[in-house]
């Protein structure tokens, strides 16, 4: 099996001791997670009453320890910013999260799968000493999993403002009343906690102080979770996105993140690092997927018109075209990854923004050119094309819709007229002083 090839213009700023991680990285998805793939979908029950809150394929817990014993766990929680993390920049652990995205349970598998990864870095960053010991303590053990309950069916939740489910205090506690769903997570039995996001100070006059974040234990007398919903099909069990009801759901005081009205403040601070975790992670999806379509167009029994498939130029043009997007939406994200490690998540909006908008779309364009190259195959539970599609497709949705990021990241640009416009008029004038100095009669005035 070949190493794995860090991209040259990163290799300098990618430490010795993440380097040999990196291969133990890509040795563990090769050789180890991606054959589990099939066995984790197997042993899934198939009675879809049971599928959610009752069971979960047992082949993640032996992947886990095997990951532990490699000391390949929480790569994601980088140690510069978190002492509970590794000693990983961003740019590092997202050449890592890259090679976990080839593979079904890989992130998972090295406790660096979503929400829990965003969930535990809401802990870490502001969790109180007690809420950490409680609950990311656990969370980074492996020992339980999380979801993040914000998105509601019947709110435009692109536009955080729009959220309305209830927290009124009443005397020691918050009374929680609303429903939510797309809380990813939910329906596995290992769910232990939900970070919930709602309304506590509706007549705020700030609309982003009205927001607030507070944990929930699953399993609390008046949660409600009343389905999963699928994704083109999938369901995604045991992991699921499900819908949730709070019906007069107390939890104490303690439990609020941060404090009243520090909502946004939070989501902001989870969604950045989290966005490129998605985008290498898709990065990751696209190179397999051009690793399956190579295989099938030389496979010498799909031959057609008496030519391998890869002998036909349309089929060489998607490969050029695959590998040329592949390698430009890599390069986008570990920009972005490496101005977080050297300012912050805020700091980097606009690098985080083009990565999440360009990743999502290149992905599935590379994994449509796979899908097609395969034919019928391509679009059936025999080759993981169409799951990872249907994955992927989904980016372009969670996290911020593409329009939410083209639109802030357009006005950023705008912003940028006035300057464009005084270096124009700047080199039109010495374009004219030049002229006059050469005797050259302005072409434009003739």
């Amino acid at each position: 099996m070949t190493t794995y090839q860090i991209p040259p213009l990163v290799a300098s700023k990618i430490s010795p001791s993440a380097q040999a991680l990196l291969q133990k990285v890509h040795h563990f998805v090769e050789t180890e997670c991606i054959p589990a793939d099939a066995i984790f979908d197997a042993q899934q029950p198939t009675d879809p009453a049971k599928r959610f809150l009752n069971s979960y394929p047992s082949i993640i817990d032996s992947l886990k320890t095997r990951a532990k014993a490699q000391g390949l766990w929480n790569l994601f929680l980088s140690q510069k910013h978190y002492p509970e993390g590794a000693p990983l920049t961003n740019l590092e652990y997202g050449l890592m999260a890259e090679i976990m995205g080839r593979s079904l349970v890989a992130s998972e598998a090295m406790n660096c799968s979503a929400p829990d990864t965003g969930n535990m870095e809401v802990l870490a960053k502001y969790g109180s000493p007690a809420q950490k010991a409680q609950w990311l303590t656990p969370l980074l053990n492996g020992e339980i999993r999380s979801a993040f309950v914000m998105t509601e069916r019947n709110r435009a939740s692109a536009d955080a403002r729009n959220i309305d489910l209830e927290i009124t205090r009443v005397g020691n506690e918050y009374v929680l009343n609303g429903t939510k769903w797309w809380s990813s997570g939910a329906g596995d039995p290992r769910c232990k906690l939900y970070l919930v996001m709602g309304k506590s100070d509706p007549g705020n006059a700030s609309l982003y102080k009205q927001q607030s974040v507070v944990i929930v234990p699953a399993g609390t007398k008046g949660v409600s979770v009343r389905r999963a919903l699928s994704v083109y099909g999938y369901d995604d069990a045991p992991h699921g996105h499900c819908e949730i009801e709070f019906k007069n759901v107390h939890v104490p005081l303690e439990n609020m993140v941060l404090g009243p009205g520090r909502g946004f403040e939070i989501i902001q601070g989870r969604l950045g690092p989290g966005r490129i975790h998605h985008c290498m992670r898709a990065v990751g999806a696209a190179e397999r997927a051009l690793e399956y379509m190579i295989a099938r167009v030389n496979d010498p029994s799909r031959k057609t018109f008496g030519k391998l498939l890869s002998e036909h130029g349309t089929i060489l043009e998607w490969i050029a075209r695959s590998r040329i997007e592949i390698d430009a939406g890599r390069l986008l994200v570990l920009n972005a990854a490496d101005k977080i490690d050297n300012s912050d998540a805020k700091g980097a909006m606009s690098l985080i923004a083009q990565a999440k908008v360009y990743v999502p779309n290149m992905s599935l364009a590379v994994i449509d050119r796979a899908v097609q190259a395969h034919g019928a195959a391509g679009i059936s539970q025999d080759f993981p094309l169409a799951r990872m599609w249907a994955h992927q497709r989904t980016l372009r949705i969670a996290d911020g819709p593409d329009e939410v990021h083209l639109n802030q990241l357009g006005r950023t640009e705008n912003k940028k007229f006035k300057e464009i416009e005084d270096k124009i008029a700047m080199q039109t004038k010495k374009t004219q002083d030049l002229m006059q100095q050469f005797g050259i009669q302005d072409r434009a005035k003739l």
